[in-house]
């Protein structure tokens, strides 16, 4: 129980804050080095059968009664890392020719969630992941592609939606490797595209910019024909401002995800048409956690929080914790008529 609380803890706040409730509360004194110890100890310990973990704990997946729809999203949040290789990438870009962009030594944690919805697309209940920097997220689809497989095994009637942002690899992912369903670009994300257009026209917080931004963001998101509504009037806008690169940018994006933008048809059938669960979880998995003042992470030790800190949001920290208690488990014979010994 001592190492449950501590594991929990940790996962929360850093070791040192971790020791200080510890002294606070006076039930036990573990120590920062102990705090900071015990994740990575515990990781060794699920990696050794991980596989066999991760299948249990989708076996043992609650889904809600009320639940109709199950929507997939990724995602990911740049993070400190130790290895960030900020200054070879940085030699790199300059020997092509480049200017280095983002910040030096960060990288992308992929995120990924699994959220059942009820009949108006409210959210019940989600299953949260998160991995540390891997080439195109790689072992994070498994995962995410193993939860939603146990999902409609065990709820064959969800219906499934896929929802994220703009960037090209997820929704290549999610377009081929999920099973069919109705594909949704968050809403708003598509709105702050919208803003983005519209303020480089009127002027960033101006009453006409927020005015005209209210009107089509109304349009995109009640209208059937709303993003073929808000491709016309930026349209307008480039003809009238041809030079504008951010315009031209802005067009594009909404011509290239209009299929994915049919949000009044989407709502009227009770879909969710946001992936604000996705977007907390870059918030609350990661950036809460891993991204406070100097911290740099290592593969290794980021995962091991990573891992508490998703059971304890997608409700399986005690499920986790319990299968990973019985493999400390050991046998013990207690011996009959035993005779103490002492020296005469």
């Amino acid at each position: 129980m001592a190492a449950q609380q501590a594991a929990w803890v940790v996962s929360q706040m850093t070791p040192q804050n971790g020791e200080d409730l510890f002294k606070r509360m006076g039930n036990m004194a573990p120590s920062k080095s102990s705090l900071d110890r015990l994740p990575k100890e515990l990781a060794e310990r699920w990696n050794d059968d991980r596989k066999g973990f991760e299948k249990a704990l989708r076996e043992g997946m609650t889904i809600p009664e009320e639940a109709v729809t199950v929507m997939a999203s990724l995602d990911g949040v740049l993070a400190p890392m130790k290895d960030g290789e900020a200054v070879d990438k940085r030699a790199e870009a300059a020997a092509a020719g480049r200017i280095a962009k983002g910040p030096s030594g960060y990288r992308e944690i992929g995120c990924a969630t699994l959220s059942f919805c009820d009949r108006n697309g409210k959210l019940l209940t989600a299953v949260r992941t998160a991995k540390m920097p891997e080439a195109h997220k790689a072992s994070l689809k498994v995962a995410l592609k193993a939860e939603l497989d146990m999902a409609l095994h065990l709820r064959p009637d969800l219906q499934l939606v896929k929802g994220a942002d703009g960037a090209n690899d997820n929704w290549t992912f999610l377009h081929k490797e999920l099973p069919e369903g109705p594909e949704v670009v968050d809403f708003f994300h598509a709105a702050e595209h919208l803003n983005t257009a519209l303020a480089s026209v009127y002027g960033d917080g101006t009453v006409e910019s927020r005015r005209r931004f209210n009107d089509l963001r109304h349009v995109l998101l009640e209208e059937e024909d709303g993003v073929q509504k808000v491709i016309r009037s930026l349209v307008y806008l480039r003809e009238k401002h041809p030079h504008s690169k951010v315009i031209a940018t802005e067009l594009a994006y909404f011509r290239k995800y209009q299929k994915r933008m049919r949000y009044a048809e989407m709502k009227a059938k009770g879909l969710p048409i946001g992936t604000g669960v996705m977007e907390a979880a870059c918030k609350t998995l990661v950036t809460q956690r891993l991204k406070q003042s100097g911290m740099r992470w290592g593969k290794e030790g980021g995962q091991a929080i990573l891992n508490l800190r998703g059971w304890a949001q997608s409700e399986r920290f005690e499920q986790a914790w319990a299968m990973l208690a019985a493999t400390y488990q050991a046998e013990v014979t207690i011996l009959n008529d035993v005779v103490s010994l002492r020296a005469v």
